[in-house]
């Protein structure tokens, strides 16, 4: 095996695919970078068992061959080479020479024939998207996914296609993140939970524009595939929460308020409820509605805190409780100037929402405050 490829091509094409590298595991082989080459290309895969990515990029071939590297000493060598052509040779001792302009290094390899094959798919359902409405639709919820693997399926984001519109859902028991879009083709109606480790790979991959990516499902796998690289995962098994009925559909508080006005109070009032002198415990913030005003508040050992803030109102004055950073997350990932926030009682879910798009909506569960 023996190619040159420019620097820039080759890093981006390992740091694609580095992130289906195994961390911990009994199995060398599944630490390293399988690396393939025909006649005008390379191909790089990994996979730890649960993803596998491929990413092919162009390069001058001169002799074609195959082996397995271990992927961070190979993706930091390469990282900290110059910025030009890098030449890579398998020599005769099955040693990976790296040379770039005068820094030479040999790398042990290991057998390309022991590196597992990622899992071949018999594409059930599949729809295609554009990259950016993907990107923007994981960013949305992906926050919300549970991080408690003692319920497996809320780890994952699901996505359904339901009447030529794709939803894509994620809970972790205290919040719901929803984010909607119509697909252009007509697609069958399916769904599948997709891991929320998975889609944060996707989401780093993928790119700012409107080139389309494919994702296709069979029974327990699914695929995310576009130009040069392709992304394999597991779906998660399980019945994921029937979302559309827990949301609710009428409020009896409502305010509009400036997105960027609310966040930086919540920011602010996030200094004294998640003080570093009491680490292990939690404290909500109240937030009080009152005719054309929000008040929002915290008080521990630490001390206390008000904001107020003037805003459009309706509906029935309201003492509520709630844990900030949830608040905060939904408020980051609006991109709509101004927020309606829908409140049903003390007890009831809170709903955000943008003003203008339509398409987006967050729930959040309140908390008891102490009398």
């Amino acid at each position: 095996m023996k190619f040159v490829c420019d620097k820039d091509k080759i890093l981006k094409a390992i740091n694609s695919v580095v992130k289906a590298v195994a961390s911990k595991t009994t199995m060398p082989i599944l630490e390293g970078i399988l690396i393939q080459t025909n006649d005008k290309e390379i191909k790089l895969t990994t996979y730890d068992l649960e993803i596998g990515i491929e990413y092919i990029t162009e390069c001058q071939v001169e002799e074609e061959g195959s082996t397995v590297v271990n992927a961070f000493m190979f993706s930091e060598i390469i990282r900290k080479l110059p910025d030009t052509e890098i030449y890579i040779t398998l020599n005769e001792k099955n040693l990976l020479v790296i040379e770039c302009e005068g820094s030479l290094y040999k790398l042990a390899t290991m057998n390309p024939e022991e590196f597992p094959e990622l899992p071949k798919i018999n594409i059930e359902n599949s729809i295609d998207i554009d990259q950016k409405t993907l990107k923007n639709m994981i960013r949305k919820t992906i926050f919300a996914v549970s991080i408690e693997e003692n319920r497996p399926i809320f780890t994952g984001c699901l996505f359904e296609i339901k009447d030529n519109k794709l939803n894509v859902v994620a809970v972790d028991g205290f919040r719901l993140a929803w984010k909607s879009a119509l697909l252009e083709g007509q697609a069958n109606n399916f769904s599948a939970v997709i891991p929320g480790r998975t889609l944060n790979e996707v989401n780093k991959i993928i790119l700012d524009s409107f080139d389309n990516i494919r994702i296709g499902v069979s029974k327990n796998q699914a695929l995310f595939e576009m130009e040069n690289c392709k992304i394999v995962t597991r779906i998660l098994d399980g019945e994921f929460l029937n979302y559309a009925n827990v949301i609710p559909a009428n409020w009896e508080t409502r305010i509009r308020v400036n997105r960027n006005i609310l966040q930086d109070c919540f920011e602010r009032i996030s200094l004294i409820s998640s003080s570093s002198i009491e680490k292990e415990k939690k404290y909500p913030v109240k937030v009080t509605i009152d005719i054309g005003k929000v008040t929002i508040s915290c008080t521990n050992q630490t001390g206390d805190a008000k904001e107020e803030i003037y805003v459009a109102t309706e509906g029935k004055n309201l003492e509520a409780g709630f844990n900030p950073k949830y608040f905060l997350d939904s408020l980051k990932a609006i991109d709509d100037e101004e927020v309606y926030v829908n409140f049903g009682s003390s007890i009831s879910p809170c709903i955000i929402k943008p003003v203008e798009e339509g398409d987006y909506v967050y729930m959040i569960l309140p908390i008891r405050l102490k009398e």
